[in-house]
């Protein structure tokens, strides 16, 4: 008999986090941007006319906090 696995809330919300942010750099590099430097953009800004609306980019990307997908990609690059 298998046991429940039980999930973390903020390792589920990271994860989700960070497939938007590839969902994203993928809607950019097909509109011809250059996505790290968007959503740099759009981190040190605040600006959302950084992120294109193609797709709906820019809705799934700021459905999170900019501090908390920084923390994710952080925490991505010291993995």
């Amino acid at each position: 008999m298998e046991q429940t696995k039980i999930y973390d809330y903020v390792e589920f919300n990271d994860a989700l986090a960070l497939g938007v942010i590839q969902n994203v750099m993928e809607i950019l590099r097909k509109r011809g941007y250059n996505p790290v430097n968007q959503i740099v953009g759009y981190l040190m800004s605040g600006d959302p006319g950084y992120i294109t609306s193609y797709e709906n980019a820019r809705s799934m990307l700021m459905q999170f906090d900019r501090s908390k997908l920084l923390e994710v990609l952080l925490k991505e690059a010291i993995k």
